[in-house]
């Protein structure tokens, strides 16, 4: 079994979703769902360049016309998606992307006053998390995010080598990122995380340590610390190279470097100072999300859905273009989704439950679907290689287990899941 066979962050994958035949109603999609502390994720699908490595539904250069564009469709969504969740209060809210700072001050300015005024949420009380990347994390930008309350700020910085990060076909320069960095820490958000990927061509494990305490100078609440993957329609994906134990060994080195300097560790790729904890956070065992943008999901315990997803840049083009023109009652139906039946809840709960350091609550998920997790879910395999450990409170995976974490999320996917998956036509 290879150890990265595939980044589970969320179960099932978009790639398992189809076109709703009928498509319901969100309304209808709500009714009865538990609604008093929903997550709200704001999807922006722009970015001021496209790295070798990227996957995400974004895309670059957007013109100023555009942009505005897809705030006004924004709008109309979120005010679509208001009228049928009429009595939904939001606990935590999230901006992703994309690059979300790609917007510029005033345009970030219009798309919290749409998340307060329409959607709801209070800033002054919710945690709000936003991404960003050296290029575009300016002092305006940042003063706007830091006036309406962020309490979590993430930049991808990926390299602090400027060759490795060039290898990763992402240009920056170590000056860039550093001043980005002071930018955000004299803005006084509570929590900065930064992410750093490992694999790169031409990393080093004396490169590798060299990023790590880059990072660790300017003492961040969390890092994220990422495989480098070659994956499909990316800049990389025309590039072959299995460089499998090159990756779990800078892993290994990356996780006891963070451990030893006074982080704990979360799951596979999340490192943070104790207490450090954002609130930004999505649990998917007990929350509800509403996503607002053409690249953003939406989960009832029922159905996942979204729109049309792609990676390619025509398609995704094509996606963006479709959506800003989309009218009010577009956003008014569910359109590209899955519906999970009860195994599938189940199997969602476990995976997402294991992949984290502290497990799965076994008294939870009885409480939930009524059985002990492994009465539904043998994991011996798993246990036999030393990657699973249990006792009457927990199932959790071992170190060894937590650095397969993207060979055992990919293992425990359905039958069902794997084929609409493996049927789906990559754009």
């Amino acid at each position: 079994m290879r150890p990265y066979e595939g980044y589970v962050y969320a179960y099932p994958h978009k790639t398992a979703y189809r076109p709703l035949d009928p498509r319901p109603p969100l309304r209808d999609v709500w009714e009865g769902e538990c609604a008093d502390a929903l997550f709200l994720y704001l999807h922006v699908p722009f970015c001021e360049m496209r790295c070798g490595f990227c996957n995400l539904f974004t895309r670059t250069g957007a013109p100023a016309e555009l942009v505005a564009a897809y705030l006004d469709a924004l709008r109309r969504q979120a005010e679509a998606t208001r009228e049928a969740l009429p009595a939904a209060r939001f606990a935590t809210a999230a901006i992703g992307g994309g690059t979300p700072t790609y917007l510029e001050a005033a345009e970030l300015t219009r798309l919290l006053d749409l998340a307060e005024t329409t959607m709801g949420v209070d800033f002054a009380s919710v945690p709000l998390g936003i991404e960003t990347s050296p290029a575009t994390a300016t002092p305006d930008r940042l003063a706007v995010l830091a006036e309406r309350g962020a309490t979590r700020v993430s930049i991808g910085v990926q390299s602090f080598v400027d060759a490795e990060a060039r290898a990763a076909i992402r240009p920056q320069r170590r000056a860039e990122v550093e001043a980005a960095l002071a930018a955000i820490r004299a803005a006084g958000f509570p929590a900065l995380n930064i992410d750093l990927i490992y694999g790169i061509d031409g990393q080093t494990p004396a490169t590798w340590r060299h990023s790590l305490d880059a990072a660790l100078a300017w003492r961040p609440e969390e890092i994220y610390l990422y495989p480098l993957y070659v994956r499909p329609l990316t800049g990389l994906g025309l590039r072959a190279h299995d460089w499998d134990d090159q990756r779990l060994g800078l892993y290994r080195q990356g996780r006891d470097h963070l451990l030893a300097a006074g982080y704990e560790q979360v799951s596979m790729r999340m490192f943070r100072l104790p207490g450090g904890a954002s609130g930004t956070e999505y649990c998917c065992q007990t929350d509800g999300m509403v996503g607002l943008g053409c690249g953003a999901r939406s989960y009832t315990s029922r159905l996942h859905y979204s729109f049309e997803y792609a990676v390619g840049v025509r398609h995704v083009r094509a996606i963006i273009d479709e959506f800003v023109r989309l009218p009010r009652d577009a956003f008014t139906v569910a359109n590209v989704g899955f519906t999970l039946d009860d195994p599938e809840r189940r199997r969602r709960h476990l995976i997402q439950s294991l992949l984290q350091a502290e497990g799965l609550d076994r008294a939870l998920y009885k409480t939930r679907f009524g059985a002990d997790v492994l009465d539904d879910f043998p994991l011996d395999e798993f246990a036999g290689r030393g990657w699973v450990e249990e006792d009457s409170a927990h199932v959790r995976l071992t170190p060894e287990g937590l650095a397969h974490s993207d060979a055992i999320g990919p293992a425990l996917f359905s039958p069902a899941v794997r084929a609409l998956m493996g049927s789906y036509d990559l754009r």
